[in-house]
């Protein structure tokens, strides 16, 4: 694999509960790169997530995420693998009693921080690059749609992923908040953090052209059309 290749999935086939949802998946990913998948609901955007998280298995071919052998992964390096990547879900998936800061310091924890200072510090650090600055002890009902979307960035964000798979993240937001919301990952993905965008949102593809994967048939194939 291409040093930078973050994702390269080869000929993988993604099974659901023993149901063949995609077949013969082919898909390089690069450091950097902003990716929209679309296709209609039921497609398997959702399923392909899944399985570059290793929440499905493959049951054909090869893929390797952030250095991992999907085929070969054993549950316990799943984890570790997930270190070096965010996950952005459309529902926010906040802890509701907690504030900001605790949502993030309940993930930190959970991966391996333990010297406060540099917690402290990382905390900032990510607060400031979604411009939640000052929002620290505010609890999720306290905020605005797009703001907890982008303290779920934030989030995903914390253990400096290679890759931010964000599923339908404007699914639940005004267009303002999503535009706020595209703006931020499209910042990302220019410091060099792949982005694996699925969505719904046309809108956000016509005002925002980048790469379009698109799940059709079992399939997933280049969208060529070109969006103006």
């Amino acid at each position: 694999m291409d040093t930078f290749e973050i994702i390269n999935l080869d000929h993988v086939n993604v099974l659901q509960r023993n149901h063949l949802v995609l077949s013969d998946v082919s898909l390089k990913v690069n450091k950097g790169e902003f990716i929209f998948l679309i296709g209609q609901t039921g497609s398997g955007k959702s399923s392909l997530l899944k399985m570059i998280y290793g929440d499905l298995m493959i049951s054909q071919g090869t893929g390797k995420v952030v250095g991992f052998e999907l085929g070969k992964i054993k549950n316990a390096e799943v984890p570790y693998m997930r270190r070096k990547m965010g996950i952005v879900f459309q529902d926010f998936q906040l802890l509701t009693d907690r504030s900001v800061e605790d949502n993030l310091r309940f993930v930190m924890e959970a991966t391996g921080w333990d010297d406060q200072r540099l917690m402290d510090a990382r905390l900032a650090e990510v607060l400031s690059e979604v411009g939640l600055n000052g929002k620290n002890n505010k609890m999720p009902h306290q905020l605005s749609g797009g703001e907890q979307q982008r303290v779920v960035i934030a989030r995903a964000l914390i253990n400096h992923p290679e890759v931010i798979l964000a599923d339908e993240p404007t699914g639940n937001l005004d267009p303002d908040s999503s535009v706020e919301v595209m703006n931020l990952l499209m910042k990302i993905s220019k410091t060099g953090t792949a982005v694996l965008m699925a969505t719904h949102d046309y809108r956000m593809i016509e005002k925002f052209p980048s790469r379009i994967i698109k799940c059709e048939n079992g399939k997933i194939v280049e969208d060529k059309y070109q969006w103006v």
